[in-house]
């Protein structure tokens, strides 16, 4: 073999060289370099309603990746916008085109932290529930006005506030909303453990009946300190069988919840809500309460106090009576204090 046809054969082998490298590089550039643009991690939420198209635009505008043709050559080849699964995906700036192409394809979300809170109504629950999940508020409001379902569960639509516990939890974006109940029912269960249990049944209260007493105190006061002791004195008047007059039930039966005066007017309605008009507790909660609610009432504070009014320095907390003398002194200064501000 000559020095020319020696030269051309070796021009050929690098020929093939610096080109099956430049396949490897691009290979590897489009498929296991990092490709977005970010300083912090970011998330993906791929809705019910989201085609090929519209999860390449939530990409390219939450990852300012440097090229979608990684992707997009996976997505072609695995079919991916066939099978286009919901969740929210992480998307981390060390990232790969190739490792987040089988994080949504595989359908392996990262879940957040739901806050279920406490609120007045059910119906805000919802709404708030809504806002943080893929679900819609509709989907969740008409599984539970379905009575059969609440039925199905142990609860009637006065009673089903008592099912939910406000607290964080870690779920997935896209459940569903039967999936939302459920869920709530397990930490419902959690709750109502065997210790606490015990403590609603030496009350002589069920669990349902232990929301609803502690609705009413949470309505009565905002301070956290004072609430075992509101839940004392109810709980004084049901072992007495006295009526148990709380003005939030009141409220709760109008519907008004704004009422700053509680007036003769008010008390004369006739709801089954109106504990100054019915004895016992009303048929359920008056609103979602929270787990030191709960609490106040399962740890209640022993006393003797059957009479509080709100106290006329307007603090939100209340003086305390034993004798009708002593609640009538108190709640003559409140009226004063009411008339001096000119609320009515």
């Amino acid at each position: 073999m000559n020095r020319k046809k020696r030269t051309i054969i070796w021009i050929v082998i690098l020929i093939i060289i610096l080109v099956g490298t430049g396949g490897a590089g691009s290979i590897y550039y489009y498929f296991f370099a990092k490709q977005f643009q970010l300083t912090k991690t970011t998330y993906i939420y791929i809705d019910r309603d989201d085609n090929l198209d519209s999860v390449y635009q939530k990409i390219i505008r939450n990852g300012h990746p440097k090229s979608m043709f990684g992707f997009q050559y996976l997505a072609e080849k695995k079919k991916y916008g066939d099978n286009i699964l919901t969740g929210r995906y992480v998307l981390n700036p060390s990232d790969n085109m190739r490792y987040f192409f089988r994080r949504l394809s595989m359908g392996y979300q990262t879940p957040i932290n739901l806050t279920v809170p406490s609120v007045r109504t059910v119906d805000r629950l919802v709404r708030a529930v809504s806002r943080q999940l893929m679900i819609d508020s509709l989907d969740i409001a008409n599984l539970i006005s379905d009575s059969a379902y609440c039925a199905q569960m142990g609860y009637t639509q006065e009673t089903l506030p008592s099912l939910f516990i406000p607290n964080t939890y870690e779920v997935y974006w896209n459940m569903s909303a039967d999936a939302f109940i459920k869920r709530m029912q397990k930490e419902h269960a959690v709750f109502w453990n065997n210790e606490r249990l015990k403590k609603a049944q030496r009350i002589g209260l069920t669990p349902e009946e232990v929301s609803t007493l502690a609705s009413i105190v949470e309505e009565e006061t905002a301070n956290g300190s004072e609430k075992p002791m509101v839940a004392g004195l109810y709980i004084n008047r049901l072992n007495k069988g006295m009526l148990l007059q709380a003005d939030p039930t009141v409220k709760f039966g109008l519907q008004e919840f704004g009422l700053k005066r509680i007036l003769f007017k008010h008390l004369e309605v006739d709801s089954p809500y109106n504990t100054y008009k019915h004895a016992g507790l009303p048929p359920g909660p008056i609103r979602i309460p929270s787990i030191q609610g709960l609490e106040s009432v399962l740890n209640y504070t022993q006393h003797n106090y059957i009479y509080m009014c709100a106290k006329e320095d307007f603090s939100g907390t209340h003086n305390f009576a034993v004798t009708a003398a002593q609640h009538q002194a108190n709640a003559r200064r409140y009226q004063q204090a009411l008339n001096r501000r000119k609320i009515k």
